[in-house]
């Protein structure tokens, strides 16, 4: 909890100011049962009609200062939290995004979306009252038992032990029985929106297969468990307000019990009497505000435990504090030199000793059966995954002596789903600048055969795309994909099976446009059709995460078993003849 706490440097002045605003009206606070009980002795019973009068201004000028100070506590705490939350929503999304694979498999990303949101709204509502209880509610209790040893009259000073040994056993019996089910709590809200989110981008394949009742019965069980948690801590916690009123109302009597037999016997004033239940008030008030802390400390407690999981979590792959620079010779080459990589914590290698180089101006394809890794390698050149043996180069440097930065900067990546972003056609073909021209734009559209559709849209490249491209097809989606890697004109182009939702005849004319353009570029295709990647300069077949043959696609035809066997599955024996040489 204190580190995050000390986010709030940034607020220091703010801060400073709430701290001396609650001790001006700590202050005046603890002056008023003084003026009561002058009031009573001297105006009252004295019969000094002016002393009253007098003070009774007073009473009312100190009133008036204590409201001004509670104000402008309250609207300082407010921003405090405001900003506190906008700091820590800030932080957790940039380390978020500086994350690699491996970090975001650890987290879900529906635990990355409560962290974000309800967690660190715990944190601002307990911001909005943790100075008064921190600072105000020690001062008062403190000062209050003060006055009352130091008074003339204090024999009654043990009423209030009794009262502070009471609420302490309260809130420290509910705070064991609720304690532990506050991490439970934000657990389970992490498996609701796991549930939730996976049931709302699931909804075609659930309808497919009819699956909506086990669906509905699946949330219905995370709901419940939430609810159960929330209904035990809610009961709980609930209890504590009306036993802590209980214990202010029961000392209360006995204040007037005992004070009522002292006044009696005159060893004490009528007025004194009253300066003590005030006093007694102010110091089991204070308990009070402590004791609401405890309800919210221990869940805020568990959400900022949560927030520095993800704040000083360092991602595996960052920048080396002496970065090396591309070799401007070796412009667009990329080569694997005896890669092998597993995934964290996994016992086996998927890829192992991985050795080819991909050159500029050629088109190099990936191809193997499902499982082979293809993706693998392709997901290794920009650094989504480090290399666990071996090296990979770029431009003639090992890619872990590169800036990230840099190195994406001159990759054009087309991911094997294509996604898109909430916005415009044109805002998504223009996603890597906002510098590329129109007519870039346009370039980049007309050769990934985009145009023919987004000339029939009512608003043309203005027409608003859906989060996640969700109100176009898939086909309409790659192409807008890869027509976004097009238009950045990266140095090298990696293709992950980016032409799967494409018909044949879209597929040739997009490629054949795409040799046009990426002549003196390095080509990297992934692909699982043989028609995709028939005419690269050189093809990598991989089986079981190995390199089983390089060549072209007659060469290997002609000698490599595996690629054969998949050339025969997808091709007809005529294709085979002309194609192979035969």
């Amino acid at each position: 909890m204190f580190k995050v706490l000390k986010n709030l440097q940034e607020s220091i002045f703010s801060v400073i100011a709430i701290v001396l605003l609650l001790c001006v009206q700590a202050y005046v606070d603890l002056k008023l049962p003084d003026y009561t009980s002058k009031i009573v002795n001297i105006g009252i019973q004295a019969g000094e009609n002016d002393y009253i009068l007098v003070a009774g201004f007073q009473m009312l000028g100190v009133a008036l200062i204590s409201m001004v100070c509670a104000v402008l506590i309250m609207l300082l705490s407010s921003k405090v939290a405001a900003k506190l939350g906008k700091i820590l929503r800030d932080k957790v999304f940039k380390k978020v995004v500086s994350f690699s694979n491996k970090e975001l498999s650890e987290f879900s990303t529906a635990s990355l979306i409560t962290r974000s949101t309800n967690d660190i709204q715990q944190i601002q509502q307990l911001m909005a009252m943790l100075f008064r209880v921190v600072v105000y509610a020690p001062i008062m209790g403190i000062g209050g038992f003060i006055k009352v040893l130091t008074a003339s009259d204090n024999q009654m000073a043990w009423i209030i032990g009794v009262a502070i040994l009471a609420i302490i056993f309260v809130v420290g019996t509910l705070f064991i029985i609720a304690m532990p089910k506050f991490k439970k709590l934000q657990e389970l809200i992490d498996k609701l929106n796991l549930v939730s989110r996976e049931i709302l981008t699931g909804l075609p394949v659930i309808r497919a297969f009819n699956k909506e009742e086990r669906e509905e019965a699946r949330f219905n069980v995370a709901n419940l468990d939430l609810m159960k948690a929330n209904i035990f801590v809610n009961r709980a916690m609930s209890m504590m307000m009306p036993l802590l009123m209980f214990i202010m109302n029961s000392i209360m009597i006995l204040i007037v019990w005992v004070g009522g037999h002292n006044v009696d016997e005159e060893v004490m004033q009528v007025g004194d009497m009253m300066a003590f239940i005030q006093y007694t008030m102010q110091i089991v008030i204070s308990f009070l505000f402590i004791s609401m802390l405890s309800i919210m400390l221990p869940r805020a407690s568990v959400s900022a435990k949560r927030i520095n999981e993800i704040i000083e979590t360092e991602p595996s792959i960052k920048d080396k504090a002496d970065t090396k620079k591309f070799d401007e010779t070796k412009k667009g080459l990329v080569e694997f030199k005896n890669v092998s990589f597993k995934y964290p914590d996994a016992d086996t290698e998927i890829l192992s000793d991985i050795s080819f180089t991909a050159n500029p101006g050629e088109t190099t394809a990936i191809i193997g059966s499902t499982g082979s890794g293809k993706s693998t390698v392709v997901n290794l050149i920009p650094r989504f995954y480090d290399v666990t043996g071996g090296e990979l180069l770029i431009d003639g440097v090992n890619v872990k002596d590169l800036p990230q930065k840099e190195l994406r900067e001159i990759i054009g990546f087309v991911p094997q789903k294509g996604l898109l972003f909430s916005g415009t056609i044109k805002s998504n073909i223009k996603y890597s600048s906002e510098n590329i021209t129109d007519e870039q734009m346009r370039e980049a559209a007309e050769i990934a055969q985009a145009v023919e559709f987004i000339e029939s849209k009512d608003k043309k490249y203005e027409d608003l795309i859906a989060q996640g491209g969700t109100n176009v097809s898939g086909g309409q989606r790659q192409r807008l994909s890869i027509a976004r890697a097009i238009a950045k004109n990266p140095e090298i182009f990696v293709f992950d099976d980016s032409f799967s939702a494409l018909d044949f005849k879209t597929d040739k004319k997009l490629r054949e446009a795409l040799s046009k353009k990426t002549q003196n570029k390095t080509v990297i295709i992934v692909a699982q059709r043989i028609n995709t990647i028939m005419d690269a300069q050189k093809i990598v077949v991989l089986e079981e995460g190995k390199v089983v043959g390089i060549g072209t696609h007659e060469e290997l035809l002609e000698k490599n078993e595996t690629y054969k066997q998949i050339a025969v599955s997808q091709l007809s024996e005529e294709e085979l003849n002309k194609k192979g040489g035969k």
